[in-house]
């Protein structure tokens, strides 16, 4: 019994260092960005010699994929099951794009910093996936067909989009209100 109950301590206390790892180095990315952070930072961000990260994480895609992992379950996106509910296409997309600039807005310092530097990386891949999926989702009640179906989903697209909220709320200076009728407005007329 002793034996099993010290193994299971043993991975506790693993488990414990490496989340502290991954906690640390997503501080250290959202503040200061994948590119400028050092293993030496994450280390003694997290309490940890250079020697436990990389025992932990034996290379930077492994930790990549553990800190979007972990951010990403801590920062769930907005529901798309929710919005399919909604059966009122110009509806649905609204409550889609509140729900949406909300989430923006409350990962701003993290996902400015990662498109910024990682946009195009296979580690943003799940981040792409969903707004895609989510793209799709708001496209499908809108029943078009060709090129219209097409141009209204690239409206879709560009409204759900970081930089879409990021310009139209803090370089122009609109409200979310704002920002969301001339979206729709967009996507109406697409």
């Amino acid at each position: 019994m002793a034996r099993a109950y010290t193994l299971k301590r043993r991975a506790e206390r693993q488990d414990q260092t490496r989340l502290k790892i991954v906690d640390a180095t997503i501080e250290l990315h959202q503040s200061i960005g994948a590119a400028q952070t050092t293993i030496s930072e994450i280390a003694n961000r997290a309490g940890v010699g250079r020697v436990t990260v990389y025992r932990h994480f034996p290379n930077e895609e492994s930790l990549f994929h553990a800190c979007s992992g972990h951010y990403f379950s801590q920062h769930p996106f907005p529901d798309t099951a929710r919005w399919r509910q909604i059966p009122d296409p110009l509806e649905r997309l609204k409550t889609a794009l509140h729900e949406s600039y909300a989430w923006h807005e409350d990962n701003t310092q993290m996902i400015g910093m990662a498109l910024a530097e990682a946009r195009d990386l296979p580690v943003m891949n799940p981040y792409h996936t969903y707004w895609a999926s989510a793209a799709e989702t708001l496209v499908a009640p809108w029943r078009t067909r060709g090129q219209r179906r097409k141009n209204k989903k690239a409206a879709i697209a560009l409204a759900l989009s970081f930089d879409t909220h990021r310009t139209l709320t803090h370089d122009q200076q609109l409200n979310t209100e704002q920002a969301i009728a001339l979206m729709a407005q967009l996507v109406e007329n697409a």
